[in-house]
């Protein structure tokens, strides 16, 4: 695959110059900002994208020790979306949800809008499918605000650079910013994590993660009452541009906890995948997908994920050591149910430890963590792990739509930026992706499209 390295970057080179750009453009005023709440204590919050993850992060703010928040302003492109996302979250919360009308803001400007109505030290929630998350970013950092963003942050290798560099620059500057990997908060994959650090089950010599599930990120053709570029964000789960996928907004979390187990990032990614029983779906998804990752020192993570219906159902995450296995995670993100086995065998007999249950919700800890930090002014920032998250994760999906090994470098030097208008989107904009005149859209061709996961229709 080498057309993807027209200009070769190394990850340390890449991670050692990064942040110049941005250094040199958002933080031109060099001002550094507060980084505790009001002189009344109460942190208020702003939340773009007011969608189901949005939104529940705005419930799970609340739901921690927290201190007094406040959600003062709300941002979305669809006024309905919005609209039910304040009443619901009005009805559960009360006045801690004070959004009057004026301060409810639609249309590709509205982040800037509702991030306005902060103050240095304030947190934006960015909710928004990733391919707008370097642009909002931007922006809060401009701000001085702190920021927690939903996962994935990038879905490409240009928003990849441009992400990085921006992660400096909100080190840079002190801001405080949470990423929406929960798994890392969990109290129990971190004793986990103590654990085979500490070689309770020997060296890791390979894992195994599965997430397989019924048909999901199928969308039918464009209804008439929406635009296209509209009816892509709606169904952003659907399309490469807005969200990497099925592929990067749902792989990510295991194949960031393993990594985080193993101590490491892959460096080399060769998959297969296909596309089968999608019906009259005009996504670009596969519906099963299947990644061997390599790590520096050779050691494979093998991921499996299905969006098939009547298939055997699976989410779950494995390490195997050379004295036993480890369970990352046992039926989904939370409860984990972590524990580990003395053998290969999980048997209850070779039981070594499990994390007792009822275990607290890592959705609600990263919450504490990330206040706490911004009332402590405690050293704070998971963006830049984000974005090497999210970069390994779209290596894998790469090398499943290309048919061909992707490395770390080669991904991050990709060439192909999948929506490069996406900060200057209106209203009115074209989509980033076109359709045919059957209203369906390019698809990933294994073995012809080697540079790049689809090929625009002219």
């Amino acid at each position: 695959m080498s057309e993807i390295s027209q200009t070769p970057t190394s990850r340390r080179d890449f991670l050692k110059h990064t942040g110049r750009v941005a250094a040199a453009s958002v933080l031109a005023a060099g001002i550094v900002p507060r980084m505790y709440a009001a002189e009344n204590n109460t942190i208020k919050l702003a939340l773009v994208g007011c969608g189901g993850r949005g939104a529940g992060a705005v419930v799970d703010a609340f739901s921690g020790n927290n201190g007094p928040l406040k959600l003062v302003a709300m941002a979305d492109v669809f006024a309905r979306r919005l609209r039910d996302s304040y009443n619901n979250l009005r009805r559960m919360r009360g006045e801690q949800v004070d959004v009057p009308v004026e301060r409810q803001f639609i249309g590709f400007d509205g982040y800037r809008k509702a991030m306005d109505c902060l103050d240095r030290g304030d947190v934006v929630i960015l909710g928004t499918p990733p391919a707008f998350r370097w642009v909002h970013f931007a922006y809060a950092i401009e701000k001085g605000i702190n920021v927690f963003m939903e996962k994935p942050v990038t879905v490409d290798g240009p928003t990849t650079r441009k992400m990085l560099e921006l992660a400096q620059a909100s080190v840079n500057k002190n801001l405080k910013a949470g990423v929406g990997l929960m798994i890392r908060h969990c109290k129990g994959r971190q004793q986990l994590h103590e654990r085979i650090a500490s070689g309770e089950i020997g060296e890791i010599i390979a894992l195994r993660a599965y997430r397989m599930a019924g048909r999901s990120a199928a969308v039918g053709p464009k209804p008439d009452r929406l635009s296209e570029l509209l009816h892509q964000i709606r169904s952003f789960h659907s399309f490469l541009w807005a969200s990497g996928g099925c592929f990067s907004d749902y792989y990510i979390h295991q194949i960031d906890e393993c990594s985080w187990m193993k101590n490491a990032w892959p460096v080399e990614a060769r998959a297969i995948g296909g596309r089968h029983f999608r019906g009259d779906s005009v996504d670009q998804n596969f519906d099963n997908y299947s990644v061997e990752y390599t790590y520096p020192d050779g050691t494979k993570l093998f991921y499996d994920g299905r969006n098939m219906d009547g298939c055997e159902s699976s989410f779950s995450s494995y390490a195997h050591g050379t004295k036993g296995i480890a369970v990352i995670s046992n039926s989904g993100h939370t409860p984990g149910r972590v524990r580990t086995y003395s053998d290969q065998k999980m048997d209850r007999q070779n039981l070594i430890w499990r994390f007792p249950q009822p275990e607290p919700s890592p959705y609600v800890l990263e919450w504490e963590d990330l206040i706490d930090a911004i009332r402590n002014d405690k050293p704070y920032n998971e963006v830049q792990r984000g974005a090497i998250a999210s970069l390994v994760t779209s290596m894998g999906r790469m090398a499943a739509h290309t048919g061909n090994v992707v490395t770390y470098d080669q991904m991050l030097n990709c060439p192909h930026e999948m929506a490069p208008g996406v900060d200057k989107l209106t209203m009115e904009s074209a989509a980033p992706l076109l359709s045919d005149s059957e209203g369906k859209y390019p698809l990933p061709q294994p073995g012809i499209l080697k540079d790049r996961e689809y090929q625009e229709f002219a």
